[in-house]
């Protein structure tokens, strides 16, 4: 039945498809392999790291299990008087300790904190999945080495900065202040907290809302580390909180990682501060998959870039352009794949595609899938059964897609592929750049010269040629236009932390 639906056909048995088309096997099942939740103690209640102590909040907001909608524990709200407090340890640290020690010695900290986020990874990634929805395999495999390597990496040039800017003198800033996002809690975290701690920068860090359980956990491995007091302060909430973080006159530096409408109002109230900023923002990045492409390859890659994270990602590649003789192809080997993802228990080690992270989220995918199919483009998902408690949904693409339909140019962040065709380079270029985004990319070929010259026209800060997704912390990540502002990673993300 899967295989049926699938094809362009009609009516085609599944054994003829893929002895022609070499499809992917479909209908594949696999018993329970659930990760242990019992090596995670959640306490009922959280309060604000300040100053190297937990301090109470004046409120008291409840974190939830997105698959579940069980309450996790209940975290602190941080008003305007403990985000005072947090920026007034962070520049004593700052002041006292932090900038007056050797960049070795910082060094040996984030050598440290590397260190112990990998003897308790598994703790964090099960706590990553249990807070945010996502697949135990991409906080497992994905996220917590990624976390440990920002912090091996930073650890390295803590005591080499001069070699980074030869010829310059790079100097601390300060008090940096940073707002983190839901999608990837602790993978933000790192990416920003140890370029600034290597650069001799304190920290007050503001986790999302609905996923502050990693972050807190992290405070206890500083504690654990022996950082100094103060040096790095968590505080929690929602959007008033991040507000009153980046206004408050005694921080030197903002770095934010969120939403495009967000980012602008953080700009505006930037603008005359006089305060450094990078913001990492929103996306809506293109695959571009030529008829010469090796096409089971690019099928995996669109598969891994936009249903593995359930569009969670701010460069997940929400937007598929094929060249026009191989589209049906690609359709239906996409189609075909999709209906072997297995949505279900995020702790479970055979999932796919995890929960939406919250209620509030699933709700602004269901309505922009809503505008897709109101707009005239034609949605197919695939026929897993859905969980009945929780937040899911459905893998989904659409297909007959115009440029100017919200699927195509609006940031969804859910399961959601809008697909296209073109016919010559010239018009895959133009369709892909022909969004308000510009954050990433990926190209399909077999030709290296096609990729260079494809890649150098689009308007993307990453690019990703014959694979899609991955990172390093030695290389640079940002995007274009409504995509941000600045980079992080690499010797742009350093920079991005000193005056030079």
């Amino acid at each position: 039945m899967a295989a049926e639906r699938a094809g362009s056909g009609g009516g085609r048995s599944r054994k003829v498809a893929k002895k022609r088309d070499h499809d992917f096997v479909t209908g594949t099942s696999y018993a329970p392999a659930p990760e242990s939740s019992a090596q995670v103690k959640i306490a009922k209640s959280y309060d604000l790291f300040i100053g190297g102590k937990w301090v109470k909040g004046s409120k008291r907001m409840k974190t939830i299990n997105p698959a579940t909608e069980k309450v996790l524990s209940e975290v602190a709200v941080a008003g305007p008087k403990e985000v005072d407090l947090a920026v007034k340890a962070a520049r004593k640290a700052y002041n006292n300790v932090w900038k007056k020690m050797p960049g070795r010695e910082r060094g040996k900290y984030l050598f440290r904190v590397a260190r112990l986020l990998q003897e308790r990874a598994r703790e964090f990634a099960v706590l990553e999945s249990m807070d945010g929805g996502k697949p135990i395999r991409e906080s497992r495999d994905v996220d917590l080495p990624l976390v440990a390597a920002h912090f091996f990496y930073h650890a390295g040039w803590a005591d080499k900065l001069d070699y980074a800017f030869p010829g310059r003198k790079p100097q601390s800033l300060g008090v940096a202040g940073q707002v983190i996002p839901w999608n990837f809690p602790l993978l933000m975290a790192a990416w920003k907290l140890a370029p600034a701690l290597a650069c001799g920068n304190t920290v007050v860090l503001k986790p999302a809302e609905t996923t502050p359980l990693t972050a807190l956990l992290l405070a206890q491995v500083f504690e654990e580390a022996g950082l100094p007091d103060g040096v790095v302060n968590i505080v929690t909430g929602a959007g008033a909180t991040g507000q009153a973080l980046v206004e408050h006159p005694g921080v030197d530096k903002i770095a934010f990682t969120g939403s495009t409408g967000v980012g602008k109002m953080i700009q505006r109230a930037l603008a005359k501060s006089g305060k450094k900023h990078t913001l990492e923002l929103g996306g809506k990045a293109a695959h571009l998959i030529f008829d010469d492409a090796p096409i089971n390859q690019a099928v995996e890659g669109i598969v891994n870039g936009i249903f593995f994270n359930q569009g969670h990602v701010c460069c997940a590649g929400s937007r598929l352009l094929v060249q026009e003789g191989v589209a049906d192809l690609v359709i239906r080997k996409l189609k075909r794949r999709m209906e072997t993802l297995v949505v279900g228990d995020p702790l479970d080690k055979n999932t796919d595609v995890g929960a939406i992270n919250s209620k509030e989220q699933l709700g602004r995918i269901k309505g922009l899938v809503a505008a897709g199919e109101k707009e005239g483009a034609c949605s197919w998902q695939s026929g897993q059964r859905l969980p009945g408690k929780g937040y899911w949904f459905k893998p989904t693409i659409f297909t007959d897609c115009a440029q100017s339909h919200r699927v195509v140019q609006e940031e969804i962040f859910g399961p959601v592929l809008a697909i296209q065709t073109f016919r010559t380079p010239e018009e895959g270029i133009e369709k892909a750049n022909n969004t308000p985004y510009g954050l990433s990319g990926g190209v399909w070929t077999d030709k290296g010269s096609k990729i260079f010259k494809v890649t150098s026209a689009m308007r993307a800060g990453v690019l990703w040629a014959n694979t899609y997704n991955k990172f390093d912390p030695t290389s640079p990540f940002g995007g274009y236009k409504e995509s941000g502002v600045g980079r992080e990673g690499g010797l742009h993300g350093l920079a991005a932390y000193l005056e030079i």
